[in-house]
């Protein structure tokens, strides 16, 4: 069954509106939307297996046309409307797609069959630390991630959305808006993130689910009292991820609004895989439990042997939400995964003694100084406990006699670096407090808030 085919089993009520942007489009109305694009792109020659690159702005059109591109057995390749000519040039030669979309089309044609074994979505990771590679996502791994985060996140038909984030992303298209369609749920499309209008849509549309970034739940806290009339009891569920969530920050939420956040753990290749429970603890810090159907560990990287309890090691997921592998580089995929098709993740973690997982950062962000292992992400906690200090960025750079040293970058009051300084000192070990601090107007992100930290050391 394809993951179009599974979505649509809940769409059994035609008269419930499924979207709302500008206008109110009913669940019988999408199907119609949804055959009308099918038939603008099969005019265009688009057939099953064909890659159909979506570079759209934020709109219904474009919700229509992935979903079209789906129920054809074609591949979508959603894309970032901010990239430049260079790289969208690079993208749509490399992934070989038959179409460029900025628009789309015509008349419905019969579902061909697709098997879920087929590729449903490619997906180009971030290219931190080189190209761009396409991670190709197969109807069975979407339908694994978005079933399993239906499950534990209890959605149900009469669950509201209000949806903030962006539409070419794993979090922000597949997480939230086809956890949404799964369930036969209503999304309010936000136009884009206001946290004060967002928040009004909470109150005014009775939503029920929210999921951000660290950076929304920030901008909600800095909000006046008189912001808006905070009537969230509607509200069950709030999540954060693509990013660290401070745990003053899961303070401070619950202490203003009422709701715990709740964090989880993914990433393109494997989609959402680790969260805390919706009834039960959602521990600060931690990113959870393994989802249905999810296999996680923590191993030492060189050996794959699992780590004892606290032990820090790298995070590896198995099952079937794994992804097909990288598109034409099968060196990039062999290095991805085990032999037995665990994912290696790059991420640092370790499981605590009631089992919670907690990410204590990238692989390639550990700094070692001196011969001692340093984690940026604690320094990084400390630091965002300071009054003066609104964002912050922990990484190595190179050092002739201690091989790296830790710097940091922050955002925030740079009049109080001296008592920043005391500050750490009284809480870290002299080895892991920064030897120089910068202060800036912004840290440097990608499109979903996440810190680039190579260009941090890249401009130190």
């Amino acid at each position: 069954m394809s993951v179009y085919s599974r979505l649509t089993e809940s769409w059994v009520q035609p008269d419930k509106v499924a979207l709302s942007f500008g206008i109110d489009v009913r669940y019988g109305e999408l199907r119609f939307r949804i055959a009308e694009r099918e038939a603008q792109l099969a005019a265009r020659g688009v057939a099953p297996g064909h890659v159909v690159a979506i570079q759209l702005p934020r709109s219904l059109e474009l919700l229509e046309t992935f979903l079209a591109v789906l129920k054809m057995g074609a591949v979508a390749l959603p894309m970032n409307t901010a990239y430049t000519a260079s790289e969208t040039r690079f993208i749509i030669r490399d992934s070989g797609a038959v179409l460029h979309l900025c628009d789309g089309a015509s008349q419905p044609l019969p579902t061909p069959k697709t098997l879920p074994s087929d590729v449903a979505v490619l997906c180009y990771t971030s290219g931190t630390t080189g190209r761009p590679k396409g991670a190709m996502l197969t109807h069975d791994n979407l339908a694994a991630c978005i079933g399993g985060l239906h499950q534990a996140w209890q959605w149900s038909p009469q669950d509201v959305l209000v949806h903030a984030l962006p539409l070419y992303h794993v979090h922000g298209l597949f997480v939230a808006q086809l956890g949404a369609l799964w369930a036969g749920a209503t999304t309010y499309l936000m136009r884009r993130f206001d946290a004060a209008s967002t928040l009004r849509a909470m109150v005014d549309r009775r939503a029920t689910i929210f999921m951000g970034v660290p950076t929304f739940y920030r901008r909600f806290l800095k909000l006046p009292e008189s912001a808006v009339d905070l009537d969230l009891s509607a509200m069950r569920l709030f999540t954060s991820g693509s990013a660290p969530l401070p745990a003053e920050v899961h303070q401070a939420f619950r202490d203003r609004f009422g709701h715990r956040i709740l964090e989880r753990y993914g990433m393109t290749e494997v989609g959402i895989v680790l969260s805390n429970p919706v009834n039960g603890e959602r521990r600060p810090g931690a990113v959870g439990f393994p989802l249905p159907g999810v296999l996680a560990r923590v191993v030492d990287a060189e050996t794959d042997d699992v780590l004892p309890p606290d032990g820090i090691g790298e995070i590896q997921i198995g099952g079937p939400s794994v992804f097909a592998g990288y598109l034409g580089l099968p060196d990039k995929t062999d290095q991805a995964l085990t032999t037995d098709r665990w994912m290696r993740t790059g991420d640092l973690g370790l499981v605590d003694d009631d089992g919670y997982f907690h990410v204590v950062g990238r692989a390639k962000d550990l700094v070692i100084s001196g011969g001692l292992n340093i984690y940026p992400r604690e320094i990084e906690t400390v630091l965002l406990q300071h009054p003066a200090v609104d964002e912050a960025a922990v990484v190595g750079i190179a050092d002739p006699d201690w091989g790296e040293i830790v710097v940091a970058l922050l955002v925030g009051d740079a009049t109080q670096a001296d008592a920043l300084q005391s500050w750490t000192r009284q809480r870290l070990a002299g080895y892991k407090c920064p030897k120089q601090i910068r202060w800036a107007e912004a840290l440097p992100r990608n499109a979903m808030a996440k810190v680039q930290k190579n260009r941090i050391r890249e401009q130190w």
